[in-house]
């Protein structure tokens, strides 16, 4: 999804609008001294990805559940509305989050 800036700027954005949700682009780091989210950053390609961290090992899903829960807590959600969509085994990951596509835009603005 492009938004489109105040001054008339447009930018690629790091979420996509969904019927039901929204779909999230992460590029996530395991194994980090602390869980965070960091910032929003643009690959190579300008893919927009939000960059996260987690403590925990990208082994049986532990760090895809780690990102769940810091994704939860961050943007003050219930656990049980995000899910990672795609990128089970890669650091680039697609995650879906259930709700008001609208409310959970303007969570996600925040971020960035």
């Amino acid at each position: 999804m492009d938004h489109i800036a105040a001054d008339g700027a447009v930018s690629i954005s790091f979420y996509r609008l969904e019927k039901e949700g929204v779909t999230l682009f992460v590029r996530l780091t395991p194994k980090a001294a602390k869980d965070a989210v960091e910032a929003v950053i643009t690959s190579a390609d300008e893919r927009c990805y939000l960059s996260a961290r987690v403590r925990a090992v990208p082994e049986k899903g532990l760090a895809n559940k780690a990102l769940e829960k810091l994704l939860a807590k961050t943007l003050k959600l219930p656990a049980s509305t995000i899910s990672v969509d795609a990128g089970a085994t890669s650091r680039v990951k697609q995650i879906f989050i259930r709700g008001d596509p609208a409310d959970l835009a303007g969570r996600l603005d925040q971020l960035a």
